[in-house]
């Protein structure tokens, strides 16, 4: 039961139940109907002693769980970020760090030491006949090859860090574990990583798991790195496969853009890493040290999880932060196109899948379930796992994004489609009114928004120049307007406070035509800006290319004429915040 009016919100999924610290919730669906989902968990922080594996099983699409069951317990060495691998025949295995030789602390590379020991050890696995319900009491060891990141950390090999959050992947009669390789603890805690990856090539058929054999990829003893420049942390892998058996990988760098690779012969061979773009040859995509995911889905294409701005590190009361910024989360479409090289991927312009109203929380560590034609996802914010169904539409728009050229009707208030000096404003959705139902008549949220959406022609860049204007002579009301940096900027002023953004700079040319979506969105009170099907994102002149507005604003209403600059070719205005693949879809249809 959706109890904020957005299904957006992380509130409104379905918890998943952990003790307190709550990571990585992972599902795979058993043969016998059930999701089952592993979390690591503690009744403590993330890191802390008794942090430890356990799985659960739904039978109703994640709204109900059972109790959980102990892979490993609290009161063993610490276990950690377990993923899950099905077979074929139903068996599931369950892989996981372990703190097996209960290691107590670990040297960082500048002589000091981290008590955190939940990402080194051995990596094992144990393995379910029961479709998750129990595990069994052996512990497997996964052999895996000495890297040199391996041989020239601190302590030269003999204790080795690593930990895995990327989903196991079968091609062929083959299935492959993701590892990420730490080379050095230190700033960031992890200071050097890059990414390797365990090819099994019987794990499928055998059924003694003492004779499962594993091969390390890549070849040679160096893992996926950051394109040159890009810094030493490459790390949280994430693998998928293209449709002739190229492997895709993405991951995350500290250079607030993620990395890519492609491999044509099973992970043997990589192609050099770089930093990932919309398109070949496209501008790059953004994306903080964040868990960024691509999944293939049954279309044929694929979604991936990622949060949309340049994330760097942030230096606070003389400590590193370097991990902020994961709210909300967007997701994007790809698809495969043909290139001189063979098969890559190309991706659409993202949409927010998911909010929390307090900026500090932070959501991560998806999972991607697709069954009967719905699709899910978890996340966690580390205290609070969930599982939430992803709306039809928003799908659907990312999927047809490339076509769509159809103008959206729903919610549309006006629509003036020849230049003209001045039209009847429609009255705007208020973001926020009085709650009676409350005992202290205090805020209601609406989670309401619109949307402008116009072409223009500017004959010059000046800053100043007014294209919409709505506001009284006390301010109320809204306003687009050109801005320094050949930009456009919106003001919402509500007669109490005034909240403005600008799009990004170097979009706008001088007597050329452009499309311009506005969309000012109430429910993560969010304004993003679309220009000729393109959203922005900061570029290289800012770290985000979206921003966000005063939640205490309560509407732009203002004058009851909206006065029109020439420069407006045609004007739409919506009662609700448009999707990007709508705005999208507005400039492809007026082409």
């Amino acid at each position: 039961m959706i109890s904020i009016p957005d299904p957006r919100h992380i509130s409104n999924g379905c918890e998943i139940p952990t003790e307190r610290y709550a990571d990585q919730p992972y599902i795979v669906q058993t043969d016998d109907g059930a999701w089952l989902c592993v979390l690591t968990t503690s009744g403590s922080v993330e890191g802390a002693s008794g942090q430890h594996v356990i799985s659960m099983r739904s039978t109703d699409q994640g709204r109900t769980w059972s109790a959980p069951a102990d892979v490993e317990p609290a009161t063993g060495p610490e276990a950690s970020y377990a993923v899950l691998l099905k077979t074929p025949y139903g068996r599931i295995y369950i892989f996981y760090n372990h703190n097996t030789d209960r290691i107590t602390e670990v040297k960082t590379e500048d002589g000091g030491a981290f008590t955190r020991v939940d990402s080194l050890g051995h990596y094992v696995y144990k393995y379910s006949d029961d479709h998750g319900r129990s595990w069994s009491p052996e512990r497997y060891e996964v052999p895996v090859r000495e890297f040199a990141c391996d041989r020239d950390n601190v302590y030269s090999g003999a204790l080795r860090f690593f930990w895995n959050v990327g989903r196991p992947l079968i091609l062929g009669d083959a299935a492959y574990l993701v590892l990420h390789k730490v080379g050095a603890m230190g700033a960031g805690f992890f200071a050097q990583s890059e990414g390797a990856f365990m090819r099994s090539d019987n794990i499928l058929t055998e059924r003694d798991p003492a004779k499962i054999r594993f091969d390390t990829l890549p070849d040679g003893d160096i893992g996926l790195r950051t394109p040159p420049g890009g810094g030493r942390v490459a790390e949280e892998q994430s693998l998928t496969v293209l449709s002739d058996g190229t492997l895709f990988c993405v991951y995350r760098t500290i250079a607030g853009w993620p990395a890519c690779a492609y491999s044509r012969d099973g992970g043997h061979a990589w192609t050099e890493p770089a930093f990932m773009t919309y398109m070949s040859g496209g501008h790059l995509v953004k994306h903080p040290r964040a868990a960024n995911f691509a999944w293939r889905c049954p279309n044929g294409m694929f979604l991936y999880w990622f949060h949309n701005h340049g994330g760097t590190f942030i230096q606070a009361n003389h400590e590193w932060l370097p991990y902020e910024d994961r709210n909300p989360v967007w997701l994007m479409a790809g698809r495969e196109v043909e290139t001189p090289e063979g098969l890559m991927l190309e991706w659409s312009q993202p949409e927010i899948l998911l909010y929390d109203d307090d900026t500090y929380v932070r959501m991560s560590y998806p999972d991607l379930v697709v069954e009967d034609g719905r699709y899910y996802i978890t996340e966690t914010q580390k205290h609070t796992a969930r599982v939430h169904a992803i709306a039809p539409a928003l799908l659907d728009g990312l999927f047809t994004q490339w076509e769509n050229r159809t103008v959206a009707r729903d919610g549309l208030l006006l629509e003036v489609a020849a230049p003209a000096s001045e039209a009847p404003m429609p009255v705007l959705p208020r973001f926020l009114e009085r709650d009676f139902s409350s005992p202290t008549h205090g805020t209601k949220d609406l989670r309401a928004g619109f949307s402008l959406d116009l072409w223009l022609e500017l004959p010059s860049l000046a800053p100043g120049q007014v294209l919409l204007d709505t506001r009284v002579h006390w301010g109320q009301g809204l306003c687009l307007r050109a801005a320094e940096n050949s930009t456009v900027e919106i003001v919402l002023n509500d007669g109490r406070q005034e909240c403005r953004w600008t799009s990004d700079p170097g979009l706008l040319v001088a007597g050329a035509r452009h499309h311009l979506a506005v969309i000012v969105d109430g429910g993560p009170k969010i304004i993003s800006i679309v220009i000729d099907g393109l959203l922005n994102d900061g570029g290289e002149a800012r770290q985000f290319g979206w921003g966000r507005f005063s939640p205490t604003l309560r509407e732009a209403n203002g004058a009851a004429t909206l006065r029109i600059a020439p420069a407006v070719r045609h004007l739409r205005l919506y009662n609700r915040p448009l999707r990007t693949s709508e705005a999208v879809g507005n400039w492809r249809a007026d082409l």
